[in-house]
């Protein structure tokens, strides 16, 4: 089993940055693919990014793609998502996961057994 802890959202004007950050704990890091998923109010749980155990394998939502990259550090038991030019519309609940089955990234929601409890990330217009 493992443990997700999200950092680094918050308020932030359209057009910058935000980096956030998932900590996992228990189970060998490396031995999980990871995705990061977003929900917006009122709206379903959407895939945003996700990348392979060892890191070498990224997939992205298709809207997102250019401005969004995920990482991990297995060293730091950590991923990352850095996302920039943010809008308006990337409002929402940032959550990540942690998907056990999986060598390579995933995008289904079912495909990931893990969840963190989310951090806020709020665009101003």
């Amino acid at each position: 089993q493992v443990q997700l802890v999200e950092s680094g959202g918050g308020l932030v004007q359209a057009g910058g940055s935000l980096r956030l950050s998932c900590a996992a704990s228990g189970r060998t890091f490396s031995s999980y693919a990871m995705g990061w998923f977003r929900q917006a109010p009122g709206k379903e749980r959407e895939f945003v990014a996700a990348v392979s155990r060892n890191g070498l394998i990224t997939r992205y939502a298709d809207s997102l793609k250019d401005r969004f990259t995920v990482s991990r550090d297995n060293a730091k038991n950590t991923v990352y998502l850095q996302m920039n030019s943010l809008k308006f519309e990337d409002t929402a609940v940032y959550y990540c996961a942690a998907d056990s089955r999986s060598y390579f990234a995933e995008t289904a929601r079912a495909s990931f057994d893990y969840w963190g409890q989310g951090t806020q990330v709020t665009v101003s217009s």
